[in-house]
């Protein structure tokens, strides 16, 4: 096991290194970053062909996250308009009768 000194812990006391700064994990990360590379070359006609589909996965995920579910529409605020009619003003509106 790797031990790294801490200056926080009295002496003569070491604390474990984590596991991605071991050499083990080392490895581990080494390995991964080379199943990746191989994996991309190997199999991008594959990846390509499904990208279309994840772009149509994306829109349904988009509006779940973004809208937070289906729970709050119709609670927007400043709904008041709607709710109470239109105010009268005295400024003709853009595009109407003057």
């Amino acid at each position: 096991m790797n031990h790294i000194h801490d200056p926080d812990h009295p002496t003569g006391q070491t604390t474990e290194a984590p596991f991605w700064r071991s050499r083990y994990g080392i490895g581990l990360l080494v390995f991964g970053a080379v199943a990746a590379y191989f994996l991309l070359t190997e199999h991008r006609a594959h990846f390509f062909g499904a990208l279309p589909f994840l772009l149509l996965l994306a829109c349904p995920l988009m509006h779940v996250f973004m809208h937070h579910g289906h729970g709050g529409h119709g609670h927007h605020h400043g709904d008041s308009e709607s709710k109470a009619g239109p105010e009268k003003s005295d400024q003709p509106r853009p595009g109407g009768p003057s």
